[in-house]
């Protein structure tokens, strides 16, 4: 029987940037889409990046894809949506990299972990989501492991700067911004040293942290309020910052190009964006966005394209593995209601042939209840267990 798992979701590969950017969700707007959830699903768990939002779903109440829609809004021509073993399978792919824009990406596994912690704050998931994440985390840790799938720089950050220097040809002696300094940030201020950048700077919402990152990349910090400095002193920005707002504004911009006659290098990898897409019409201002790397990461694909069937053995074989768990989770939950509709019945049975004269204490009651129960339930649990007989004793309890 296929396991009560759906997924639905929007991503790189079926929906633009802006589209995108409308459904990502983190912060305060996850934990209230979780409450949410908590209502159309038995249980819920939230995956959403610079690259997709997906709903993961057991014992919906109602159509997953009118879900998304009600709740994140009406973009479900770019949706896809899966259900059973498919459902399973998507997660699997997704933690083990293969659904990435960069093939074998690494942090994915991490943003994956954080929606299954996120879901269990939440107080939304139940025996299927976190035996399904779980499992699709270990899957995600094997394929790394047991095959070159992520062997080397595989990251949207090193895409990033791949791009600066499928341009410039060389970084050596130009100055370099980033915006953030969460993990994403460290990546690129990591690739921009390592290929020659003469100059970082950090740039964050909390001076402490961008004060942290700089000083490991011997850079310098700065708060949010010098970035029309820092833009002027630039010629690489690269945006990873986590803002409801643009940072990098066109005004702002446009200011700063009347005053240079270098071209200025934007690359922006946040999501929500932080760079005004309207910068990308100003003369001197060249500006890509998640989506422009696709170009640049097409190599990665074609030179992993050889391990690829080794990680689709190895998802294949943690889904047999995942489905004798649920065979087994099934049998117990049968069992346990099995014993649950013996005890009422006998119950009723018992007090119904009882005059209140007779009636003895409800504990010597439920004693008898449950050792009876226990005899009546022994000869049936085998039959709980059959993969066969099992579906049919359920239909039975359910009746």
């Amino acid at each position: 029987m296929e396991p009560p798992l759906s997924v639905v979701g929007i991503n790189h590969k079926t929906a633009p940037i802006g589209i995108r950017e409308c459904v990502a969700v983190s912060g305060e707007r996850l934990r209230l889409l979780l409450e949410e959830l908590r209502r159309e699903a038995d249980e819920a768990v939230v995956v959403s990046t610079c690259n997709r939002t997906e709903l993961y779903l057991s014992g919906a109440r109602r159509e997953p894809l009118q879900i998304y829609r009600d709740h994140l809004g009406n973009y479900t021509e770019y949706a896809y949506s899966h259900s059973g073993i498919e459902a399973l399978r998507h997660l699997f792919r997704v933690a083990a990299g293969l659904d990435s824009l960069v093939v074998g990406e690494a942090q994915i596994l991490g943003q994956v972990r954080e929606g299954l912690f996120a879901a269990r704050r939440a107080g939304t998931t139940g025996p299927i989501t976190e035996q399904a994440f779980q499992t699709a985390i270990a899957t995600g840790k094997r394929a790394r492991a047991e095959t070159a799938v992520g062997r080397g720089a595989v990251s949207v950050a090193y895409a990033a700067v791949d791009l600066a220097r499928s341009v410039f040809g060389d970084l050596t002696g130009l100055r370099a911004l980033v915006l953030g300094a969460g993990e994403m940030a460290e990546r690129v201020l990591e690739h921009l040293v390592h290929y020659g950048a003469r100059e970082v700077w950090v740039l964050n919402r909390t001076l402490a942290n961008a004060e942290k990152l700089a000083r490991k990349y011997g850079g310098r910090a700065f708060d949010m309020d010098h970035v029309a400095e820092a833009l002027a002193s630039s010629d690489i920005v690269v945006a990873s910052a986590a803002a409801p707002l643009y940072i990098v504004r066109y005004e702002r911009v446009r200011e700063v190009l009347k005053k240079r006659e270098r071209p200025l290098f934007l690359i922006d990898i946040a999501l929500p964006r932080n760079v005004d897409p309207q910068v990308a019409e100003l003369p001197g201002a060249y500006l890509y966005n998640l989506d422009d790397l696709e170009e640049v990461v097409a190599h990665n694909r074609a030179a992993r394209a050889g391990e690829l069937p080794r990680v689709e053995e190895i998802i294949d074989s943690e889904i047999a593995g995942w489905m004798e768990w649920y065979a087994g989770h099934r049998a117990a939950d049968r069992i346990q209601r099995l014993r649950a509709w013996l005890e009422g019945t006998i119950r009723a049975e018992i007090e119904s042939s009882l005059t209140n004269g007779q009636r003895p204490a409800d504990e010597k009651i439920q004693k008898l209840v449950h050792r009876m129960a226990g005899k009546a339930a022994h000869p049936l649990i085998k039959l709980a267990k059959d993969p066969e007989l099992g579906p049919a004793l359920e239909r039975l309890l359910e009746g």
